[in-house]
């Protein structure tokens, strides 16, 4: 069996910089079965395995796994790959996914998926006093039960904020930038915002009252690997 993963970052500043590495794979070239093994042997925060738009069709599927488990949503797998089909040739308007349909649109460089916050994954939250507490958490000081999202304010007034996310319990010591994680703190403080996660990738996002969230970034594509 042979099989190519493309490797994008999403969610970089930009200048290209940071973002959340990610593995995309055609779901026709590998069978179901091997997709937790293969999403373990990559060792992404996340990889996503995508079933191409027919022709003439403006929506694709998507699974998304972890290393060690499937997941119903994630933000940086929908962003990367309705971005990935786009640079192929064939945007889309919709991506499927186990939890729902993601709305999908394209502005400019970034590349924005809309989703509901209650298909992002449970986690604890945690308010910190100052950027000092926020980079000086270890997570190996966090359960690995649940999720743990970090977050300080930089400018109130202005919707920024700066986080980090330990999510030991998906097989993810800390991930760079967490998509879904996003989607649930804009609807908990029921705002737009700008995040900046982990070493300094860039989140944007927009609360919509009636319970959707837009998430967009910026991708860039780090080259292909075929595996035999």
């Amino acid at each position: 069996m042979g099989f190519d993963v493309t490797a994008l970052r999403v969610f970089t500043d930009s200048e290209g910089n940071f973002g959340n590495p990610l593995g995309i794979v055609d779901a026709s070239t590998v069978e179901v079965s091997w997709h937790q093994r293969i999403a373990a042997q990559l060792g992404y925060s996340k990889t996503v395995f995508i079933d191409l738009p027919s022709a003439g069709a403006t929506t694709a599927r998507a699974r998304i796994y972890t290393p060690v488990t499937e997941l119903p949503f994630a933000g940086h797998p929908t962003v990367g790959a309705s971005w990935w089909v786009r640079n192929r040739g064939t945007p889309i308007r919709t991506l499927q996914v186990p939890a729902g349909i993601v709305q999908v649109s394209y502005d400019d460089d970034a590349t924005a998926i809309s989703a509901r916050s209650e298909w992002a994954p449970e986690f604890a939250v945690h308010d910190l006093e100052s950027l000092d507490d926020l980079a000086a958490a270890d997570p190996a000081d966090f359960t690995d039960d649940v999720a743990h999202y970090l977050w300080t304010w930089v400018d109130e007034a202005a919707g920024s904020l700066r986080a980090r996310f330990f999510a030991a319990n998906l097989g993810v010591a800390e991930d760079e930038a967490a998509g879904s994680a996003a989607v649930r703190m804009t609807d908990y403080l029921s705002r737009d915002l700008t995040i900046v996660q982990g070493n300094g990738s860039v989140i944007q996002t927009r609360w919509n009252p009636q319970g959707w969230v837009r998430v967009a970034g910026r991708v860039v594509d780090d080259g292909v690997t075929h595996f035999v």
